[in-house]
């Protein structure tokens, strides 16, 4: 149905930015509210920090690391149908957690299956923005992002509500309503045209020798399709920012899973408490935007790695003033700058990708990317959660992400200020051949023979 089509940069197209902004703020923003229920779910199974972290690692983890498992799903039933199956499995797994007996449920439901729904939903609605605008679409991604700021807002503020009326296992009901709205933003989302032709002639493959041989031929063109191992192995920027990446994040996450913790520890009210990270989220609405639309500015292309590894030592220091007090002032102070630096990695942490690998192999170096760092996202809670079980004191957990923050910042900035000198050196000497080639052949004259060492 040709006549069905959506057009790039219509007027539909703010309508699906609309959608999205929803999809971002119901996937990405929840992650952070689970810190108001760490106490809760601790006292209700009688766990210890390290394993109770583990539901919110889970979580983040599959979150990302379902990457390459959405493109596949993207690709063969199209973004609509990806973020409507997104959907009905966040609301599955928040549905079935709320009958959990035990921690190993909770991870299971909870953890896999809503964090693989939030992944579908979220990467294919970003995905469809790519199709839907062209000419503006560094504006609709800065835009899109401020759904996740809405739901970092919105969520804390929702989730210390409910727990107080419902309980935490009333409250995973009203979740699993609530993400159900992914449906209602995928159903928006149309087909639109592309200006992609279809391909009129298909050769099939020979037929394998073995059926075993040609599903483990079939497995290892899939992981090369999604999964850039090639580039990891030529590329020495594109390694040194994932090392770099994958250390910090296993610092990052940390403030946003033991902040209401940490306050309430601290005899901090437990509203106020919740409302520290909706400071954050309603900060991230203005400066999110802001900052993406700084780091599209061309005045900052050949900067923007060094911005970010800045963004990074930012959020590190930030997290040293919240360790050296506990007092609620002081905490929203860290909150705002808190929030300047989160703002900066977010806006900055795609584009430094982009400006490291070429765009025609982008889609296989992010599904690597979001792969390695979702190993770092399960790493991350459980091994502050050991620290806590080991000291009792939630500073040290600042001081935890502190370090990762602050040494991945000082090893990108220095990695990447190496490859430029030295990339800047070969330049130089091909400059200085070339020079000489040119004056040798000129000295000679045209009629003569280049010399054979030139």
């Amino acid at each position: 149905m040709p006549q069905a089509l959506e057009r790039a940069d219509g007027s539909w197209a703010w309508v699906v930015l609309l959608a999205t902004m929803v999809t971002q703020g119901l996937t990405l923003g929840f992650p952070t509210c689970i810190g108001i229920f760490f106490t809760e779910l601790q006292w209700e199974f009688q766990a210890s920090n390290s394993e109770t972290s583990w539901f919110p690692s889970i979580l983040t983890a599959v979150l990302h690391m379902a990457g390459p498992l959405c493109s596949i799903l993207v690709g063969r039933f199209g973004c609509r149908v990806t973020v409507m199956l997104g959907g009905v499995l966040a609301s599955l797994g928040m549905v079935a957690s709320s009958f959990s007996h035990n921690l190993s449920q909770l991870y299971f439901t909870a953890g896999f299956i809503t964090g693989l729904g939030m992944c579908f939903s979220f990467q294919s609605s970003i995905t469809v923005l790519g199709f839907y605008f062209v000419r503006r679409r560094v504006l609709a991604n800065a835009l899109a992002s401020m759904g996740v700021s809405l739901g970092i807002t919105l969520w804390p503020l929702l989730s210390r509500y409910l727990l107080e009326n419902l309980g935490w296992r009333g409250t995973f009901l009203v979740f699993g309503g609530i993400f159900l709205h992914c449906c209602i933003c995928g159903a928006i989302i149309r087909p639109v045209a592309t200006s992609v032709a279809p391909e009129t002639k298909e050769c099939p493959p020979p037929p394998p020798e073995t059926p075993a041989l040609g599903c483990l031929a079939a497995c290892g063109r899939t992981i090369q399709r999604h999964l850039a191992f090639d580039i990891l192995r030529h590329n020495t920027g594109y390694c040194v920012y994932i090392l770099g990446v994958m250390w910090s994040v296993l610092g990052f996450p940390l403030p946003q899973v033991f902040l209401v913790p940490y306050a309430m520890w601290h005899s901090v009210d437990e509203q106020q408490a919740a409302l520290l990270i909706s400071i954050i989220g309603f900060s991230n609405i203005f400066l999110r935007p802001l900052a993406g639309l700084m780091a599209g500015r061309p005045a900052f292309a050949s900067h923007r790695k060094y911005l970010f590894s800045l963004a990074l030592l930012l959020n590190g220091l930030t997290n040293l003033v919240c360790a050296a007090s506990g007092d609620f002032w002081v905490l929203v102070g860290y909150c705002l700058a808190y929030s300047v630096s989160m703002s900066g990695i977010g806006a900055l942490i795609f584009q430094v990708l982009m400006d490291i690998v070429p765009m025609d192999q982008f889609p296989r170096a992010l599904g690597l990317f979001t792969v390695l760092d979702g190993l770092a996202f399960l790493i991350s809670p459980p091994l502050a959660g050991l620290l806590l079980d080991a000291t009792n004191n939630f500073s040290y957990v600042f001081y935890m992400s502190s370090f990762f923050l602050i040494s991945a910042a000082l090893f990108m900035g220095g990695s990447f200020y190496a490859l430029q000198k030295k990339e800047q050196g070969k330049q130089a000497v091909a400059a200085d051949a070339l020079e000489r080639d040119l004056f040798l052949e000129a000295k000679d004259g045209p009629g003569k023979q280049r010399s054979p060492e030139i």
